[in-house]
């Protein structure tokens, strides 16, 4: 059963790291999130469904076709935060959320917050970034 969260409630470092408030905040947090993408996405089908390409000159076809990649583009990005959002669902489900896939430590609050889908520490992010750009850089 979800926990009751008192109005204006933020996540703080001053209670124990992801109690039952914590986890409903970002919970609820995240659904919200995922909504919001799944309504847009959703009003983006449809616009693209009444849209025409068939307009007359050329120069305007083009420039709706252009238009119409990149919402293409910016929803499969979309549709990739939206599998990452039921991922960190599911690990609040699992009591595993917050806490750092490589070392297990717990991630800031203030990463999660900046962040919600968040499952390196910063520290663990920072490491990966640096070897990425060292193997990319060979």
């Amino acid at each position: 059963m979800p926990t009751k969260l008192p109005k204006n409630y933020r996540p703080s470092g001053k209670e124990p790291f992801m109690n039952a408030k914590q986890r409903e905040y970002f919970r609820q947090r995240l659904l919200r999130w995922r909504s919001e993408l799944l309504r847009e996405t959703n009003q983006t089908l449809q616009n693209l469904q009444e849209e025409s390409l068939q307009a007359p000159d050329i120069a305007d076809r083009a420039s709706a076709e252009t238009d119409r990649a990149v919402e293409l583009r910016t929803r499969d990005r979309e549709r990739k935060l939206v599998q990452k959002i039921d991922e960190a669902l599911k690990r609040i489900e699992e009591g595993e959320y917050g806490y750092c896939e490589e070392t297990g430590e717990p991630i800031s609050l203030r990463r999660l917050e900046a962040r919600p889908i968040a499952t390196l520490s910063l520290e663990a992010q920072e490491r990966h970034e640096r070897l990425e750009r060292i193997y990319r850089d060979e």
